[in-house]
């Protein structure tokens, strides 16, 4: 039987979050982009002020890749610059196979994540032409459900993310890790 390690992308194996990363990086390529701003900050307040959900919000936020023409040359320009910020020293060779799990869109996460050794990738699926969602935001419970529904009830042998919000999966791993400050952690004890 297969065994599991697995990985959130964001701020865990990418040293930033890549969906801003290459928001910013089509900002600086795209002025056009700078019309949607204003929208963007106010479906921002709010959701954090709880008055839209991050669904919602998201696809809102994405909304600017209609205005990309060819957004997979972008993705793939933007990861060649920014490769090097992957921690690929996480991914032991050890024979588990390797997935990530993430809320970022498949369509960025895709291409990088095969390229890197990834194995299988469970990401929010964005139609990369509009924005819009066309399945749940991969977050929190959501990754045990999709992880659940690819690959049944297996316990991943280990698990790595830098955000507490990862706890469901955190949950169902034999061993869990918390990435902060580039030192890789033990999933603090409830």
């Amino acid at each position: 039987m297969a065994k599991y390690d697995v990985f959130d992308f964001d701020k865990t194996l990418y040293i930033h979050d890549s969906t801003v990363m290459f928001y910013l990086y089509c900002l600086k390529k795209y002025p056009r982009l700078f019309k949607y701003l204003p929208k963007e900050s106010i479906e921002f307040i709010k959701f954090r002020l709880k008055i839209i959900p991050k669904k919602t919000f998201k696809e809102g936020f994405f909304k600017f890749v209609d205005l990309i023409d060819d957004i997979d040359k972008e993705v793939e320009e933007f990861w060649k610059i920014n490769k090097s910020k992957i921690r690929t020293n996480l991914i032991e060779k050890n024979g588990n196979k390797k997935v990530v799990i993430s809320a970022s869109p498949e369509f960025l996460l895709k291409g990088i994540c095969k390229e890197i050794g990834i194995d299988t990738l469970i990401a929010t699926n964005i139609d990369k032409n509009t924005g819009k969602f066309t399945g749940n935001n991969c977050y929190g419970e959501e990754k045990v459900v999709r992880f659940y529904e690819k690959f049944g009830q297996v316990e991943p042998e280990s698990f790595y993310s830098d955000s507490l919000s990862d706890t469901p999966m955190a949950e169902i791993s034999k061993k869990s890790y918390l990435i902060k400050n580039d030192k890789v952690l033990d999933w603090p004890k409830r």
